[in-house]
């Protein structure tokens, strides 16, 4: 007998390049630890609810009812549900083509879409139209679907910030495609120049690869940073010049923990530029129900707009969406949910401003603890994350810990944040898992531990840190602090 199709050998080789850190060696050595029977904080993935953080009651309780039609037709549902959690389920299954169990349009349920649309529109204050609105499984699938429309072959380029979230670099392998980086500058608060995309792009075509698409991470995973508006003018512009599509990874829109740069979406800055510009660039946006205050990453709702994107492209996408029949609808409601916020006088409206400004205050002030605890840490320097939901500190590991993490064949990075985890059992990625320029180390961790937990994760963290730090240093010279 020979090699059969599944045997690993026979695979599809672009299955084999894919590597996704956030799931990566780490976090296998984690689960073995908890299996184990040792206590682990899973900072590696941004997972609100994993770690502590209580959903949104309204929410749960529309689909709730939207999954339990039943209970609306109970005598008593007004004792347990809110009159607006009510009115607001009867809304939704009269949406749907038969409740939460019948498959909905490939792109979505229309009225749903049409709320995505109103709220962009209140956002961004140009109309959007539910046409050109997808609803998928999580952002992520999103990205996936558009990714595979513009990766024809290894020839083909996609400009990716680094550092990223491995979404994209996975997904550019599986595809085929080429991943071009561009590295963000982490002394100017992870800020993008354009004369390094330009660079990016220049050595790319010399390689022979055509670059096709950018994509930004605003505010940004792993970095944290918001772009600024004349960022992202810089960006349309360059774009338009080189005849990009842009994606605009958004999912963390909510999460902003600055006042000085508040979220501004690339569709807005695209429509305020006027055409030409605004006319020609085609964008692509993302935004999900994963992030922000609302954490429901387990219900896999997303979706992304399309801005100057041709009909008869549209329909291809809508053909491939079509062959998942349908996204989940449950999800589907949650970003209606999302889109389409309770207002002043509603019911439960006071209650719902409560927990997200709670959720939100608390992330807030997270930032800032991780943030000062890195940076009262032997040899880390860590930026402030403007938004999202993650640190990224640099570590000056001395070249005794390099030469160590040679020895044991491992990546020095990786080194380090395993040693982190059989200490303390806080469970990071290596920097190495979302690129970094070369001799660079870092690592990611999500600022979503509880908040009373936080200064005890940071103490354990430090001090494994400062032992560390003093074991490998001996005397290397004080100076390069």
């Amino acid at each position: 007998m020979g090699l059969k199709a599944l045997d690993y050998e026979t695979m599809n080789e672009n299955v084999k390049k894919v590597q996704y850190a956030v799931r990566g060696e780490l976090y296998l050595r984690a689960s073995e630890l908890q299996k184990e029977g040792k206590k682990i904080i899973f900072t590696n993935v941004g997972n609100p609810q994993a770690l502590g953080q209580k959903p949104l009651t309204f929410p749960r309780q529309v689909v709730a009812l939207c999954q339990a039609p039943f209970l609306l037709d109970d005598p008593n549902v007004g004792l347990i549900f809110p009159a607006d959690a009510i009115a607001r389920a009867k809304h939704y299954l009269s949406l749907t083509s038969g409740g939460l169990g019948a498959y909905s349009d490939s792109r979505g349920i229309p009225g749903v879409r049409k709320e995505v649309a109103e709220f962009i529109e209140r956002r961004d204050g140009y109309p959007s139209d539910p046409e050109l609105i997808f609803l998928t499984d999580g952002a992520s699938k999103g990205v996936m679907q558009i990714l595979n429309c513009i990766i024809r072959g290894q020839g083909d380029g996609v400009l990716v910030p680094v550092p990223q979230y491995p979404l994209y670099s996975a997904t550019i392998s599986l595809f085929g495609g080429s991943l071009v980086p561009y590295y963000l500058e982490e002394t100017a608060n992870w800020g993008l120049d354009v004369n390094n995309l330009r660079e990016s792009v220049a050595q790319a075509r010399f390689k022979g690869i055509t670059v096709r698409a950018m994509v930004i991470i605003n505010p940004g995973n792993p970095t944290g940073q918001c772009l600024s508006e004349a960022n992202l003018r810089e960006i349309l512009n360059f774009c338009y010049q080189e005849n990009l599509v842009l994606l605009g990874d958004e999912v963390y829109q909510q999460n902003i923990y600055q006042d000085e740069r508040p979220f501004i979406s690339s569709r807005k800055v695209l429509m305020d530029m006027g055409p030409p510009i605004s006319k020609e660039v085609q964008l692509v946006s993302f935004h999900t129900v994963s992030k922000g205050y609302w954490g429901e990453c387990g219900q896999r709702g997303g979706y992304f707009e399309m801005t100057n994107i041709p009909p008869k492209t549209v329909d291809e996408i809508y053909k491939i969406a079509s062959i998942s029949l349908s996204p989940n609808v449950p999800a589907q409601i949650f970003m209606g949910l999302m889109v389409n916020p309770l207002k002043p006088g509603d019911v439960s409206y006071d209650q719902f401003v409560r927990e997200s400004k709670g959720i939100l205050e608390s992330l807030r002030r997270r930032a800032r603890i991780m943030t000062d605890g890195f940076n009262s840490c032997k040899n880390v320097v860590c930026n402030f994350t403007e938004g999202a939901m993650y640190s990224f500190p640099q570590l000056r590991l001395p070249p005794k810990a390099i030469e160590a993490a040679k020895q044991a064949g491992k990546v020095p990075d990786v080194f380090y944040c395993l040693k982190l985890l059989e200490a303390t059992g806080i469970s990071t990625v290596p920097g190495s898992g979302f690129g970094q320029k070369e001799g660079v180390f870092h690592l990611r961790t999500t600022i979503l531990p509880a908040e009373e937990d936080m200064p005890e994760i940071m103490s354990s963290f430090k001090k494994f840190n400062d032992e560390f730090m003093a074991q490998y240093e001996d005397n290397w010279n004080r100076s390069r602090m």
